[in-house]
């Protein structure tokens, strides 16, 4: 008798899981609204180039030109709209930039069936939703710390990782899918759809704002710039993680530029096979969200985000090393995807958490900003050199330089005072 009841319980839970903020109701409905966008931002990335070939007719530069557009817009984002996060409520941006993006969106299937689609519009499409993707993500890293408390925020952001994950496991299949079965155009409808179902859900959520802080001073972006870079670099354990974000930012570059390359041209492989690989990353990545929330309570805080970085970074020496028999490739290939993105997985929301606690409520925006402004700086110039030096050199050396280089950020952090964190500080 114990052991059937026993059993129907753990079924039960594991259906829905009643323990933490999965009994947070305003939580779920934030979870609820970025689960659904978070596959469709998958969708569109996936269905824009496809478009924009069938469609249209693009050619290879135009489609590089596409993909930048859709990246580029959060350098001026972080710029522009860092203070203004800051200053305002998070949940009417949030819901604005769903509805922007939504509204974006819709033109392009309108644009294909009634023939007046061209390049044109889609670049301002694509430079449009990444803007709003942007203030997106700048205003819910700070949204969420006022909507559940600080003391949860690991918990928090390892759920939303792993909802991510799950997405980026999911989204360009069910993309894919979508495009087979009603066309490229339909599916940038079903994805503008995502959108508004994710501002219906933020719209429900009740919990009030605390109002922010009067600021003394009258607002400028030279002034909001140096706030933000002010909280960045000038906190003791803040300061650190920016830099391991940006060395991470620069040697990502060289993962984005080379990876297809270099797996697909240097080592054979088809790119069937690579998308494989990348979805095995996804896999990886929601093995460390969940792998987040138990690690802490077994090693101390700062070793363990050292270790976590540290082997997470390391597993990318597999890349380079790939090479002999096609089940060897592969199993380096896949083991750096499993525990390399699940390891930086871990330690990034360990990471994410770090900064929302110590970072006041009044100075999170224009932080996040002024670490969208490095990064969308610093990915460009990493794939930039990773080409030169390619072109110079050959493809792999390419990637052991920048594999190499990504093997830095580990020793910032272990010279850091983070080393010495024990747990989760205090709030802010």
């Amino acid at each position: 008798m114990q052991g059937k009841t026993g059993v129907g319980t753990m079924g039960a839970a594991m259906i829905w899981p009643t323990r933490g903020l999965w009994r947070h109701p305003d939580f779920l409905k934030l979870w609820a609204a970025q689960a659904v966008s978070a596959f469709g931002s998958r969708i569109s990335r996936t269905a824009l180039p496809i478009l924009a070939l069938l469609t249209i007719g693009a050619s290879p530069a135009e489609i590089g030109i596409l993909s930048a557009l859709s990246v580029a817009p959060g350098v001026v984002v972080g710029l522009v709209m860092g203070g203004r996060v800051d200053r305002s409520a998070k949940r009417p941006l949030l819901i604005g930039a769903d509805l922007v993006r939504a509204a974006l969106l819709l033109t392009v299937p309108l644009a294909a069936w009634l023939d007046l689609l061209a390049m044109a519009q889609l670049y301002l499409v694509a430079a449009g939703v990444g803007a709003a993707t942007t203030l997106f993500q700048i205003a819910d890293n700070a949204y969420l710390p006022a909507l559940i408390g600080k003391p949860d925020l690991v918990e928090g952001n390892a759920k939303l990782e792993s909802t991510d994950a799950v997405a980026e496991i999911g989204g360009p299949s069910v993309a894919g899918i979508l495009i087979e079965l009603i066309s490229a155009p339909a599916t940038i409808l079903v994805d503008a759809f995502t959108y508004l179902v994710s501002a219906a859900f933020l719209h429900r959520i009740r919990k009030p704002e605390p109002p922010a802080k009067p600021e003394t001073e009258r607002p400028t972006m030279a002034r909001d710039l140096a706030v933000g870079l002010r909280a960045a670099f000038g906190h003791p354990l803040v300061r650190p993680l920016f830099v391991v974000e940006s060395l991470g930012a620069l040697s990502g570059g060289f993962f984005y530029a080379l990876y297809m390359i270099f797996t697909i041209d240097t080592l054979g492989l088809s790119p069937g096979t690579v998308g494989v690989l990348i979805g095995i990353g996804g896999i990886g990545a929601l093995l460390g969200a969940v792998l987040a929330r138990h690690v802490t309570t077994r090693w101390r805080l700062g070793p363990a985000m050292i270790a976590m970085l540290a082997a997470g970074q390391a597993a990318a020496l597999l890349i380079p090393l790939a090479q002999g028999p096609l089940w060897l490739m592969l199993g380096f290939l896949v083991t750096h995807q499993l525990i390399g993105d699940g390891l930086i997985v871990a330690y990034a929301v360990q990471a994410v958490s770090l900064r929302q606690t110590v970072l006041p409520l009044a100075v999170l925006g224009r932080a996040n900003a002024t670490l969208h402004v490095l990064t969308g700086v610093l990915v460009p110039t990493g794939a930039l050199l990773a080409g030169w030096l390619a072109t110079e050199l050959d493809v792999r050396t390419a990637v052991w330089i920048g594999v190499i280089g990504g093997l830095t950020a580990p020793l910032v952090l272990a010279l850091s005072p983070i080393r010495a964190l024990r747990r989760m500080p205090d709030p802010a």
